[in-house]
Order: C-alpha cells, then sequence, then structure tokens
C-alpha cells in the first residue's frame, strides 16, 4: 500500500439479523445506511494510527473495491476510518470500542 491508503477485508456479516426485541430481520430488508467492521491487512508509509490486524469501523459505501485472488477487499485513505477497535492504551485516554 502507498502513503496513508488502507486495505481492509469486510467482515463477513449474517445475512439475517435480529433486532434487540428478538424479531428477525432478513438480509434482503431495506435499512439506512450502516458503517461496517473490516480487519485490516496492510497500510501505507504515511498512516499513523491504524496497525496491520486491527479492526475499523468505516462507510463500505464510499470506498473503493479491488478484487484479489477472487477476494474482494476494499482500499481507502486513514481518515476515512471512524474508529479502531483496539486493546492497546499506550497512547490515548483509554477509552476503545
Amino acid at each position: 500500500m502507498l502513503h496513508d491508503r488502507v486495505l481492509v477485508r469486510i467482515s463477513p456479516e449474517d445475512g439475517e439479523r435480529r433486532s434487540t426485541g428478538g424479531i428477525v430481520i432478513p438480509a434482503t430488508a431495506q435499512m439506512a445506511r450502516r458503517l461496517a467492521w473490516g480487519d485490516v491487512l496492510g497500510v501505507g508509509n504515511n498512516v499513523r494510527q491504524v496497525k496491520v490486524g486491527d479492526r475499523v469501523l468505516f462507510n463500505p459505501e464510499d470506498q473503493l473495491e479491488v478484487e484479489v485472488q477472487a477476494q474482494t477487499y476494499l482500499v481507502m485513505r486513514e481518515r476515512d476510518v471512524h474508529a479502531i477497535a483496539s486493546e492497546r492504551t499506550e497512547h490515548g485516554t483509554g477509552l476503545y470500542l
């Protein structure tokens, strides 16, 4: 990866979801735009916060898709990442998703 780019594999999601009330929501249901979680597989030289192996939260509709060996990945800028799910607490407030 070059510059501030991040290569992400979207986490596999179940087709059906269940609401907190127990109602089954089918995969074909029309929903508002949702953010998605993914796993970082590569980072560019100028990426500061995201590391390979991190789980990140992002908007999948605004990203570029690339297919490598029949696998679909997303390429995005580091600034397009909304959150990082991390156990690292060496910097910051210690408040992580």
